[in-house]
């Protein structure tokens, strides 16, 4: 049984919510729920031919949408980032930190220097860099909503991708400490764990070590793999004033993977 297409609600009306790793996969079915929930979209990412047609895309369909290079090794970039969306709206809703650098699969002994040097900067640093940022940014209007995407291997052993689990997990807690440090400035912060999901990572993955996908699929209770815009629905919803309450929460989009 495949998930079900669900109707609009204005679930994000009026909000100004910026997405990065938006020009693919997950991020890019956040961008186009997101305005479709009514929000006025930032989309950040390197994939800027593919941002400037998912632009145009919404727009088409009556929606609100900009673009922004970003790089999220560089520091400076993603702050400039962040601050576009305050030239643009002068304000910031909502923030959906999606991105992930794919670390070549194999053991701890031959994963390399530099997968564990990129992982730690697209993975950690990056979010650090931007939630910093961001909680500025929402400070001005009195709060705002952070989502960061994390991973279901950064709750449990991940051999097959170490530094990257490693690196996941940090995001985990660091999205806690954020929630507490910021709760009282009226900023709640959130991570999701998608299990395994139909994106261009994990078509990559495979790739490089065929029947991945199988053994994913293989290891749900509910024997498929998320569609992107199941874990955006559940990226919404954190964002959205229905999870007004919500905060500090690692929330499993895994289909019972990780039960």
């Amino acid at each position: 049984m495949t998930q079900t297409t669900h109707l609009p609600i204005g679930l994000l009306t009026g909000k100004i919510v910026l997405v990065t790793g938006a020009s693919r996969g997950i991020g890019a079915a956040a961008a186009r729920l997101f305005a479709a929930e009514g929000a006025r979209v930032v989309l950040a990412s390197r994939g800027t031919a593919a941002l400037g047609a998912l632009v145009t895309e919404i727009r088409d369909q009556g929606g609100t949408a900009d673009a922004v290079a970003l790089d999220l090794a560089d520091r400076a970039g993603v702050r400039a980032a962040v601050a576009r969306v305050g030239e643009l709206h002068g304000r910031l809703d909502g923030a959906f930190n999606n991105g992930a650098a794919i670390q070549t699969p194999g053991p701890l002994d031959e994963t390399s220097d530099e997968d564990v040097e990129q992982q730690f900067e697209v993975n950690f640093r990056a979010h650090w860099v931007a939630m910093k940022a961001e909680a500025a940014l929402m400070r001005q209007v009195g709060g705002g909503a952070i989502v960061n995407t994390s991973s279901i291997g950064s709750r449990r052993a991940n051999p097959v991708l170490p530094a990257y689990g490693a690196m996941k997990r940090a995001l985990n807690s660091l999205t806690e400490s954020a929630a507490v440090t910021w709760a009282r400035d009226g900023i709640r912060v959130n991570a999701l764990t998608p299990g395994g999901t139909t994106t261009e990572m994990i078509d990559a993955w495979e790739s490089a070590t065929p029947g991945v996908v199988e053994q994913i699929t293989a290891s749900s209770p509910m024997g498929r793999m998320a569609e992107p815009v199941e874990v955006a629905q559940a990226a919404a919803w954190l964002l959205s004033d229905r999870a007004s309450m919500v905060t500090g929460a690692i929330v499993p989009v895994d289909g019972g993977a990780g039960a």
